[in-house]
């Protein structure tokens, strides 16, 4: 059974219609792509609702999900700009685990292929 995604696109148009017509320059040029990464929702979320508290900000923290392209994205972000796995977690404000768990599990991921 194909899993079914929310139409984030639609969604954040929505809300930037609706509530925040202002910030409607900020998100254009990522609501012009054609298929939405989990970075680029984050990034949607952020510019949008901006970072309340610490408090929020640790439980959205904790509530993140990534699917197998934003993975392969942000490894690839790693590669990219030779980072560890301490900076990598600190840029994208995962933890350190989670990087190392994802390139075991992804560490022949050349064999797969992703968007850029």
């Amino acid at each position: 059974m194909k899993r079914v995604t929310p139409n984030y696109k639609r969604i954040y148009t929505d809300i930037i219609a609706r509530d925040h017509p202002h910030k409607e320059d900020q998100c254009n040029t990522i609501l012009k792509k054609a298929d939405l990464s989990m970075l680029d929702v984050i990034k949607l979320n952020n510019i949008i609702f901006g970072i309340k508290d610490k408090e929020t900000l640790v439980f959205n923290q904790m509530h993140r999900s990534y699917d197998k392209n934003t993975i392969l994205e942000i490894l690839d972000y790693q590669d990219k700009n030779n980072l560890n796995n301490t900076q990598l977690a600190n840029h994208f404000k995962l933890s350190r685990n989670s990087v190392t768990k994802w390139k075991k599990h992804f560490s022949n991921r050349h064999l797969h292929s992703f968007k850029a």
